[in-house]
């Protein structure tokens, strides 16, 4: 399959895969209320609940998020309120993966991403993101951008394939120390100052460096998300100016992309 024939095969069986993402999302919902969870739509999907009432038209995924204490919970109540079908994968349930994100998968369906690694033989069906999230310190934005970003720079770097040379024996100098002392330097602000005000992505996640306001998250309210009822934060158009700065400017049409590089939205 040449390019331009891989595009127009992705176009074509966009709103299928649009279609099985809002099933999950909705059995994650299911799960969610069923057990007492709070979770709120984030990302390019609380972006699309605002400005489309929906899925941005080129998007491929759908991001949730979720308090990190709340996720061992979510985890063992999905192994057994999820329908057939679906997995909850994390590093524990899928020990070839490595990220430190929960996604709960559709076992039916195919879905590869640019940073997929096929030595490592992690389940790879059709997924909703679940992204951990944790009070901050009542810390500077500069700060935050600063420490946060550095640690996930570094965090990116060493987790890359290598190969041995002097510029791998370099990179796990240079780029462990650093992310050993922004690493420390987060777990002080954490200890030395309240953790009230802001709430986040844990640091391995927050690769912009993004503080929201713990009170444009909670008490979590109600949105539409193709016509289905969600928990979204609190204040979702504050939420997105955090993410996006100006949210309902569209972005130019080069880049108007999902993250998908191919997906098959049934197997069998």
């Amino acid at each position: 399959m040449n390019m331009n024939n891989l595009e127009k095969y992705l176009q074509d069986h966009l709103s299928e895969l649009q279609h099985k993402e809002l099933e999950i999302l909705c059995a994650i919902k299911d799960v969610c209320e069923k057990n007492g969870i709070e979770y709120w739509l984030d990302g390019g999907t609380c972006l699309g609940a605002v400005r489309h009432q929906g899925f941005i038209p080129w998007d491929d995924d759908i991001d949730i998020a979720m308090r990190k204490d709340d996720l061992p919970r979510f985890v063992e109540a999905a192994k057994r309120d999820l329908p057939d079908g679906l997995f909850v994968q994390t590093m524990d349930t899928d020990p070839s993966c490595r990220l430190p994100i929960v996604k709960v998968r559709d076992m039916n369906s195919l879905i590869v991403e640019f940073g997929d690694d096929f030595r490592r033989n992690y389940q790879k069906g059709i997924f909703v993101d679940i992204f951990p999230m944790i009070p901050y310190p009542d810390v500077s934005h500069q700060f935050c951008k600063k420490i946060v970003k550095e640690y996930c720079r570094a965090n990116a770097i060493l987790k890359q394939q290598h190969t041995y040379s002097w510029r791998s024996v370099a990179e796990l100098f240079g780029f462990g120390g650093k992310r050993i002392l922004c690493a420390f330097i987060w777990r002080v602000a954490q200890q030395l100052l309240p953790c009230k005000t802001y709430f986040s992505n844990t640091i391995e996640t927050n690769g912009y460096g993004i503080m929201h306001r713990a009170d444009t998250i909670f008490p979590t309210s109600k949105i539409l998300f193709e016509g289905e009822e969600f928990t979204a934060p609190a204040h979702p158009e504050q939420y997105l100016c955090d993410l996006y700065g100006d949210y309902l400017q569209l972005p130019p049409m080069e880049k108007r992309k999902g993250h998908a590089a191919f997906y098959k939205v049934k197997l069998v």
